[in-house]
């Protein structure tokens, strides 16, 4: 009868004083309510089951349980924020796939362009070693197959706008001086004309004709008249010889 008392009376007091510690202790920390509901219900299980010892164990098993309550949640927390953390990591490496794609895109690229500007240059240097269009006597009409070559010239001048063109004139020795000079001079308009049809700006033709003053070959015979009569085209580097002219 005096244990069920002294048990009671704890129990009493301990019921009294916790909801005024507990309302404190949240006023001050409400870091710790886990902890105060544990230590709570403590009390009053450990009371039932063991008296006044049974409450004071209750008490601090009661404290242990709340803040097992505590650690889960914040073991929740850590535990959004590491899966936050790994589904940025799985961005991050998609991103560094695209950048590495995207990086052998450009290297594939730069590789095609370097292609490009080789057979560029190399086109370019066949053209600029000259080229001849051949026209028969007393004409100044560009055959078909001239053409063709002319729309060369005229798709390399379009990829270099740097690039000049020289066009001299000439004609055989067959015939009258005066003649030959106008002929010479007239085979020399006709291939301006159709390179400035094909889109070549007239500023960038340079043309001069000499008639039959400057033949190939000394002898005068019917296959050196061919060669001759003719307009011949010579791709110049405007830059560079604007340069070369400096220098001197």
């Amino acid at each position: 009868m005096k244990k069920q008392l002294i048990s009671t009376l704890v129990i009493g007091a301990l019921m009294l004083s916790t909801p005024a510690s507990a309302e404190q202790v949240v006023e001050t920390d409400r870091s710790h309510n886990e902890e105060l509901i544990g230590l709570s219900s403590g009390i009053v299980v450990g009371a039932i089951v063991g008296g006044p010892v049974g409450a004071i164990i209750g008490a601090f098993t009661g404290t242990l349980l709340g803040k097992s309550v505590g650690d889960d949640d914040a073991l929740q927390t850590q535990q959004a924020m590491l899966t936050e953390q790994e589904q940025e990591l799985v961005a991050l490496n998609q991103q560094k796939q695209s950048l590495v794609e995207l990086s052998d895109q450009y290297e594939q690229a730069q590789q095609q362009l370097t292609t490009l500007k080789m057979a560029q240059e190399q086109k370019l240097t066949e053209l600029a070693l000259g080229l001849n269009v051949q026209f028969k006597t007393g004409s100044s009409v560009i055959e078909p197959h001239f053409q063709q070559q002319l729309n060369d010239i005229a798709y390399a001048m379009s990829l270099s706008p740097e690039l000049t063109l020289d066009l001299t004139g000439y004609a055989d020795r067959r015939g009258d001086g005066d003649y030959n000079q106008a002929l010479s001079e007239q085979r020399v308009a006709e291939v301006k004309s159709y390179l400035v049809e094909q889109g070549v700006a007239e500023e960038r033709l340079h043309n001069q004709a000499f008639g039959d003053s400057s033949p190939l070959m000394a002898e005068q015979s019917f296959e050196n008249d061919f060669f001759d009569r003719r307009v011949t085209l010579k791709l110049q580097n405007q830059n560079s010889a604007l340069a070369a002219n400096a220098a001197k």
